[in-house]
């Protein structure tokens, strides 16, 4: 029998949950607020199918384009369409390059989008994507939008229904843009319920083949092209946890039937990684963006330009369009998580390690929860020699076991365990960092190695 007191408390942990990450976005947001112009967000009525119940909101500039592109832009659990618009710059980049912007509004409880039920991980299933295609549909009928040229973003709940934009209607979509999201099918919950905690805290883990059946299932016998997708996170997101990034890389790789080793890194802003996979244009099949040390708080200042770049809406080339029949079988490298933190320079291609003649300082943090934990690790050469080519040894605890990892390659993954560096972050110069991580298993202790050593020669423990 349905539990409706469970399914109401959980919607209320979901509220709780979300609306401490959404009050540093707003504030985010509202510091990057468009500056005043005549055209006006308005709200459509009688739209099309709307299982239920969304409301539609449309910005259409003055200076709209002929045949104009349309940017489906999607909140976050406890916003709504005219708050993502006056504290977001999609409008005013819509301005600038007379592109139309759709704001659908969830009018459930706590204000989420559903990317959880059976029928909203179904193409044409029901519930709220079939809401959104409705107001795609009306923009190109009644503003003369370009079917060819629809594209999506979102923050936080909106990054989910980016996922799942994507995987239900790739015939629809040209690309997407998530911010804070969690990979398409991560949330799915069959008894009522709109909360995964599981994937929330970044405990879901597949193989990339797997993550891409899920995508594939939504639209079963789909073998045309699929939409390109760009990917954001914050390293220290504490309500959809950091993990989730890396789920999302090894998911829209495969799908996309692109390599999972990044094919470009690069660094716009000092915080910033950036990686590429399968093109190293700005129009990459895949496109990943860590934001280090931040929280759920994003889209912030220039982070919506990066995505209507990544859409080609701001003029540049257009995209190369991605294979129309991906492989069903994974690639066969193995997957990479993009770096937290910027190379201090390039290394050469096969770098020697050096002797251990300097000292070392490692910071270790763990997140654990029941019976699972991720950890940052920061590692500093605090002595007078540059480290080129890097070996962290440490004995994890009795229990633990890693599971996957990023910025280091781990062996064994449980023991004595060596952590090698990843190529792009091999040199270490005097006083330099670098940030290292991985997420593992436990069976009831989370603690910390008792020491480390650096190439051998033993580290400051912080």
């Amino acid at each position: 029998m349905f539990d409706r007191s469970r399914s109401r408390r959980k919607g209320r942990a979901l509220l709780t949950a979300l609306l401490g990450g959404v009050v540093p976005l707003l504030a985010a947001l509202l510091m990057a607020a468009p500056s005043a112009h005549a055209a006006s967000l308005t709200e459509v009525t009688g739209f099309g199918s709307n299982p239920s119940n969304l409301r539609m909101y449309a910005y259409v500039p003055n200076n709209v384009s002929a045949k104009p592109p349309i940017l489906v832009a999607v909140h976050y659990c406890t916003g709504s369409g005219p708050a993502f618009f006056s504290g977001s710059e999609f409008a005013s980049l819509a301005d600038r390059y007379g592109f139309i912007v759709i704001y659908p509004s969830a009018t459930r409880d706590g204000s989420c989008f559903d990317v959880s039920s059976p029928q909203a991980l179904k193409r044409g299933g029901g519930s709220d994507p079939v809401g959104i295609m409705s107001m795609v549909t009306y923009a190109e009928q009644h503003y003369g939008g370009d079917p060819n040229r629809v594209y999506v973003t979102g923050a936080s709940s909106g990054a989910m229904m980016t996922n799942v934009l994507l995987g239900d209607y790739p015939d629809v979509f040209k690309a997407g843009s998530a911010f804070m999201g969690v990979p398409f099918g991560c949330f799915a919950t069959t008894d009522g319920s709109s909360w995964n905690s599981a994937c929330a805290n970044g405990q879901v883990s597949k193989t990339p083949q797997q993550w891409g059946d899920l995508v594939r299932a939504a639209y079963p016998g789909y073998s045309g092209a699929r939409p390109r997708m760009q990917l954001w996170h914050g390293t220290a997101d504490p309500t959809l946890q950091y993990p989730n990034f890396g789920e999302e890389i090894k998911q829209w790789t495969n799908v996309l039937g692109v390599s999972q080793t990044a094919v470009f890194t690069d660094h716009p802003q000092s915080s910033w990684t950036r990686t590429r996979y399968g093109a190293t244009g700005t129009q990459a099949p895949v496109e990943a963006i860590s934001i280090q040390g931040v929280g759920h708080s994003l889209p912030t200042n220039g982070m919506a330009a990066q995505a209507i770049a990544f859409f080609g809406l701001d003029g540049s080339t257009p995209p190369t369009s991605p294979p129309t029949n991906p492989p069903t079988t994974p690639p066969t490298t193995p997957p990479t998580t993009p770096p937290t933190t910027p190379p201090t320079s390039q290394p050469p291609t096969t770098p020697p390690p050096t002797s251990p003649s300097g000292a070392c300082k490692v910071e270790y943090t763990v997140s654990a929860w029941n019976n699972g934990l991720t950890t940052a690790i920061n590692i500093t050469n605090t002595g007078s020699t540059t480290v080129n080519g890097w070996s962290l040894a440490f004995t994890l605890p009795s229990g633990q076991v890693i599971t996957s990892g990023w910025n280091a390659t781990y062996s064994p993954t449980s023991g004595a365990v060596t952590a090698k560096d990843a190529g792009y972050n091999t040199v270490l110069s005097p006083g330099a960092s670098t940030s290292i991580g991985f997420q593992a298993t436990h069976t009831g202790n989370a603690g910390k190695p008792a020491s480390f050593t650096l190439n051998g020669a033993a580290c400051q423990t912080v």
